[in-house]
C-alpha cells in the first residue's frame, strides 16, 4: 500500500482536527478550552488519545487556536459569493461578520470561555494574529485584498474591520434577544458609524491598542489612516 499524497495527507489531517474541535464545543461551555476538553473531544469523535495529542500538541492552546480558523473556513463556505459580490461594500462587509458569528451560534457558551481566555494579557499576541487573519480573510471574500495594500493603509484597514468584529462578537455574547437581532442592529451600527467617519485617526489608536502592528500606528504620527473603501 503506498503513502497518501501530501495534499491527502492534510485534507485528512485538517478533517481530524475539525471532528475533535466540533466534538470539544459541548466539553468547552463546561470545562473550558482545556487539555481534558481536547482528550474528550477526541474521544467522543472516534480519535485515540495518542491522535489528539499529535494534532493538538498545546492541548487546549492547539484547540483554540484551530477553532479560528474553522470558523473562517465556515464563514467563506457558507456565504454566497454570487449575492455577496452584488452587494454594497457596507453590506458585504456585515454579511460576512454575521455569517462568522451565526456558524458559531450553537456555541455561545464555549465562546465565552474562549473570550475569556483571549483576554488575558499573556494571549494578546496570539488572539491578536488569529484575530488579523480572520479580518484579512473578510476583507478578501468582500473584494478588497488585504495584500495589496501597504503601510499604514494595510494596518488601518484592519483596524476598522478587527474594532467592528471584535464589538460585535461581544456585544453577542450577552445577547439574548430573540434571533440575535439585537446584535444584528448592532453591526449595522458600528458599520455605518465607520463608513460616516471615513477617517479613524486617533480611533484607530483605540481599536487596536495590543494588537501587532499598533506600535506602528502610534508612531505614525500626522499620517493620514485608511478608510472602509466607499463603493
Amino acid at each position: 500500500m503506498t503513502d497518501a499524497a501530501p495534499s491527502d495527507a492534510m485534507t485528512e489531517r485538517v478533517a481530524q482536527k475539525d471532528a475533535i474541535l466540533e466534538a470539544a464545543f459541548v466539553h468547552a461551555a463546561f470545562d473550558g478550552w482545556s487539555r481534558r476538553t481536547m482528550l474528550q473531544a477526541a474521544e467522543d469523535a472516534g480519535f485515540s488519545a495518542d491522535t489528539a495529542r499529535r494534532l493538538f500538541p498545546q492541548g487546549g492552546d492547539s484547540l483554540l487556536a484551530w477553532l479560528g480558523d474553522w470558523a473562517d473556513r465556515r464563514m467563506l463556505e457558507t456565504v454566497d459569493r454570487e449575492s455577496l459580490a452584488r452587494m454594497p461594500v457596507r453590506q458585504r462587509i456585515a454579511t460576512l461578520v454575521r455569517t462568522r458569528i451565526e456558524v458559531l451560534d450553537d456555541h455561545k457558551e464555549a465562546m465565552r470561555r474562549a473570550a475569556l481566555i483571549r483576554g488575558n494579557p499573556a494571549n494578546i499576541a496570539t488572539a491578536g494574529k488569529a484575530l488579523w487573519r480572520t479580518v484579512d480573510r473578510i476583507w478578501d471574500a468582500a473584494g478588497f485584498p488585504i495584500a495589496r495594500e501597504q503601510g499604514l493603509s494595510r494596518y488601518s484597514r484592519r483596524a476598522t474591520l478587527a474594532g467592528v468584529l471584535v464589538s460585535t462578537v461581544l456585544y453577542w455574547l450577552e445577547d439574548i434577544s430573540p434571533d440575535n437581532e439585537e446584535t444584528w442592529a448592532f453591526l449595522d451600527r458600528r458599520i455605518e458609524d465607520v463608513m460616516r467617519i471615513g477617517q479613524l485617526r486617533g480611533q484607530v489608536k483605540g481599536l487596536v491598542r495590543g494588537l501587532p502592528g499598533a506600535g506602528f500606528l502610534q508612531r505614525a504620527g500626522k499620517a493620514r489612516p485608511g478608510a472602509m473603501p466607499q463603493r
